[in-house]
Formats: C-alpha cells, sequence, structure tokens
C-alpha cells in the first residue's frame, strides 16, 4: 500500500472515530501515529476521500463523511487520480464487476465511483478491499469493467 493510501486510510479512521475540528488537529493527530502530513496535503485527501464538514451535536463544525451523497458529483480527473491509485484489479461476472483495491480503500473507490456519474454504473457495495459495482442491462459488466480499467490504468488481466 502507498504512503498516501496509508495515510488518507489513518484519515478516514481518525474521521470516523474523532470530531476533527480543523486541519492542522488532523496533522496532529497523524503526527501522533508517525505519519508526516502538511495542511495542503490533508487538505487535498479530505477532498479525495470525499469528507464534508457538517455540525455535531454540541455545534462545533466537524469533518465527516457522507454515507449517501447522489447530488456531489466527483469530478473525472478526480476519479481518475482516486482509480489510479487505489485500484489493483477489476473484473467482471455478468452485470457484476469486482474492483479490488488496497486494504481499507474500497469504500474511498466506492464512494468516488457512485458520485461520479459512469455510464452504465447503478450502485456500488464496498468491503474492506473488494467491492462490487451493478452494471446497468444496456451497458453490461464486460464495458463496465473495461471503462473501469480504462479509469484506473490498468490492462485486462494485469493486476497491478
Amino acid at each position: 500500500m502507498s504512503a498516501k493510501a496509508r495515510r488518507q486510510q489513518a484519515v478516514t479512521r481518525l474521521i470516523e472515530a474523532s470530531e476533527i475540528v480543523s486541519q492542522s488537529q488532523l496533522v496532529d493527530l497523524l503526527s501522533a501515529e508517525g505519519i508526516s502530513a502538511t495542511q495542503a496535503t490533508v487538505s487535498r485527501d479530505l477532498d479525495d476521500i470525499g469528507a464534508i464538514k457538517i455540525r455535531s451535536s454540541a455545534g462545533q463544525s466537524v469533518y465527516a463523511l457522507p454515507v449517501f451523497a447522489p447530488d456531489r458529483v466527483a469530478p473525472l480527473d478526480q476519479l481518475r487520480r482516486v482509480m489510479g491509485e487505489w485500484v489493483a484489479e477489476v473484473t467482471h461476472s455478468g452485470a457484476i464487476v469486482v474492483v479490488r483495491t488496497p486494504p481499507g480503500c474500497a469504500h474511498v473507490v466506492a464512494s468516488a465511483l457512485d458520485r461520479s456519474g459512469v455510464e452504465g454504473l447503478i450502485g456500488t457495495v464496498a468491503g474492506d478491499d473488494t467491492m462490487l459495482c451493478v452494471a446497468s442491462e444496456d451497458v453490461g459488466g464486460r464495458r463496465l469493467a473495461e471503462s473501469l480499467r480504462e479509469l484506473a490504468g490498468i490492462d485486462e488481466g494485469s493486476p497491478r
């Protein structure tokens, strides 16, 4: 797993476990775990993983990961960056496309895909390092898998 993937996995875990109110707080928490990151890097990481600011029950503005945000469309270059960084393999069977990632990264890729508007993608289900993508009948699994491989920059049958 790349340093970026490990850092973003830690950012995700920290957001889910704590009320993070600022990027500098996140930089400090990462540093406490032995992960060096600048505020600018953390800012890009928060954008990559789709983090948003919400109002906590205590009234503070904190970072959160949206469960479902269909109106927030991921830009194509962000999707290519996420796919290129974290997708290791794409296979299909019928209308189901299986995407493999490093441990702890499938949900980030799934979230980016769900927000992307990729033609023929109905939705995703993510585990830890594997996600399932459901293809529409008119596009099918084979064509969707080809599109996802192209976005990730990998060839068919060539896992990274």
